[in-house]
């Protein structure tokens, strides 16, 4: 019984995922991939320039073509990235590259700070940490990638996230420490 109960839970948990993403590509069905340009983003908070990205108001990141993946989610501290892992990511023993998992996470882990950030504030990854505690495969299906922050100060800010399947089986786990800066 338990079991089918597990079952039919990430049953319902796909098909809210499913529907959300659909939900976002057909909101930002115009968005192009590109960078901002700094009059887009221009006395914007991190939260409001990644809101706006979700919306399909600011371009997305060309990687998130590359590797197949979405912004799904934002709030304040938090960031979500959806993928399907795909053939074309898998490495020569057969199963999805680490550097697909890096990716993600590292999505997740810097969005989730850029919300956290104030206008004129930017970013950079000064050190990033992962954990691959599962295979994904084709057969996995969507996976998600959950970016939290745990500090943001002046100079440093730290989250972590963890890739989780449908099913809420964890792939992968990941932190990161970013380099809080004055943006030019």
């Amino acid at each position: 019984m338990q079991l089918f109960a597990k079952s039919m839970n990430a049953e319902a948990t796909l098909a809210a995922w499913n529907e959300e993403l659909d939900a976002v590509r057909r909101r930002a069905a115009h968005a192009q991939p590109g960078v901002s340009r700094p009059e887009q983003v221009q006395g914007k908070s991190g939260l409001q320039i990644m809101q706006a990205m979700l919306a399909g108001e600011l371009p997305y990141p060309h990687i998130m073509e590359t590797l197949d993946y979405d912004l799904v989610q934002v709030d304040q501290g938090k960031a979500v990235f959806q993928g399907v892992p795909q053939l074309k990511h898998y490495n020569p023993l057969g199963s999805v590259h680490g550097g697909w998992y890096a990716t993600l996470l590292d999505s997740a882990l810097g969005c989730a700070v850029h919300t956290a950030l104030e206008a004129g504030q930017g970013y950079t990854t000064a050190e990033l940490g992962i954990h691959i505690v599962r295979a994904a495969s084709l057969k996995s299906g969507p996976l998600r990638a959950i970016g939290q922050t745990v500090h943001v100060g002046r100079q440093l800010a730290t989250a972590e996230a963890r890739i989780v399947g449908a099913d809420g089986k964890l792939y992968a786990h990941g932190s990161t420490t970013c380099l809080v800066f004055e943006a030019r």
